[in-house]
């Protein structure tokens, strides 16, 4: 998703982006007071899954602000169910004091 600030002030709290100081930029689409300040715009990407595609990993930046694709791959590798690998990946974050909201999903395609 992309977010273009329009005639707005971005603050930053905490390490978090703030329109006008007020809701975090995410949580701001819809909300009517902010809508002069905001446009989002889907961000699309396709990816060919084949034999070879072992897993996705779908997350919010308060994962990934703390844990390289690298290290996401090693900890879901390490479990088969694709629940407990997201679970692993949620206290891994934690575990490293991630200061944002953390959501995860893993996809598990084979193996």
């Amino acid at each position: 998703m992309r977010v273009d600030l329009l005639n707005s002030v971005q603050v930053l709290k905490r390490d978090v982006a703030r329109v006008n100081g007020q809701l975090a930029v995410s949580r701001a689409f819809g909300d009517k007071n902010l809508k002069s300040h905001l446009r989002s715009d889907p961000d699309v990407q396709y990816a060919d899954i084949d034999a070879d595609t072992e897993f996705l990993i779908l997350a919010s930046d308060g994962l990934w602000k703390v844990l390289s694709n690298e290290e996401a791959i090693d900890i879901a590798r390490k479990t088969r169910d694709p629940q407990k690998a997201a679970k692993q990946l949620v206290a891994e974050a934690l575990n490293r004091e991630s200061k944002d909201d953390i959501s995860c999903i893993v996809v598990r395609f084979r193996g």
